[in-house]
């Protein structure tokens, strides 16, 4: 099963946040289970439509995911993937 990870900056919204192993297929599959354990997290990571969030960013491994629309990248059982909030400033 692919291992999920999160950066420390979510723990801002989910205090009991730690990394997860979840059966999935694609990162869309990931997502939708990660409602499960954390309930309204899909809300933080996508929109009304299902499409990636603007400031979220998911890495399988070291590459950042191509399909922000319907999430349909592929995930392996030995994959980590990695869902990020982007930050900003100056």
């Amino acid at each position: 099963m692919p291992t999920i990870k999160f950066t420390y900056a979510l723990k801002r919204f989910y205090p009991g946040l730690k990394e997860v192993s979840i059966a999935a297929d694609t990162v869309a599959d990931v997502v939708r289970k990660l409602d499960e354990i954390y309930p309204r997290m899909s809300t933080y990571i996508v929109d009304e439509r299902g499409a990636l969030r603007k400031h979220v960013n998911i890495f399988i491994g070291s590459t950042i995911i191509e399909d922000k629309i319907s999430l349909a990248d592929k995930v392996r059982d030995d994959d980590e993937v990695y869902i990020m909030q982007a930050l900003s400033g100056g």
